[in-house]
């Protein structure tokens, strides 16, 4: 039990939109997996918020730098239209947190600040994902 809610954890790391869905296939009840998602989630953003300056100058050390408004048009546009909130929530719900926050890195914006509204967005996309699947199955 404790390595699957382990996995579904580690998964929640990278994508949530695959965690929750491995969480109910190993027979875990909803509440384990809402608090498995939910820590691998903010686990990924903290990570990717902290450490990513870091990677990114690791793995780009001879390469220009790149705007990342053209990598990520989407979030890009959540940027300029509803600033430092809409990049934490809307672009962790939908592209994920490590993206948001890689875009708001290239962006230049304080991390601390979007860190806060990204695991904001990941209490909510566990939470309404999880409540989704509970009620999905419960129709089966």
């Amino acid at each position: 039990m404790f390595l699957k809610i382990l996995t579904v954890a580690g998964l929640a790391t990278f994508e949530i939109y695959a965690a929750i869905p491995a969480g109910f296939a190993f027979g875990l009840s909803s509440f384990l997996i809402f608090l498995a998602s939910l820590a691998g989630g903010l686990a990924g953003a903290v990570v990717a918020a902290f450490f990513g300056d870091k990677i990114r100058a690791f793995f780009h050390k001879k390469k220009p730098a790149t705007d990342e408004t053209k990598k990520h048009p989407v979030i890009t546009r959540l940027w300029n239209k509803y600033g430092i909130a809409g990049l934490g929530i809307l672009g962790t719900i939908t592209m994920g947190a490590p993206i948001s926050i890689a875009v708001g890195t290239g962006l230049n914006v304080n991390i601390k600040q979007l860190l806060v509204w990204c695991c904001l967005g990941v209490l909510i996309r566990c939470s309404l994902f999880t409540t989704i699947g509970h009620y999905g199955l419960q129709l089966l």
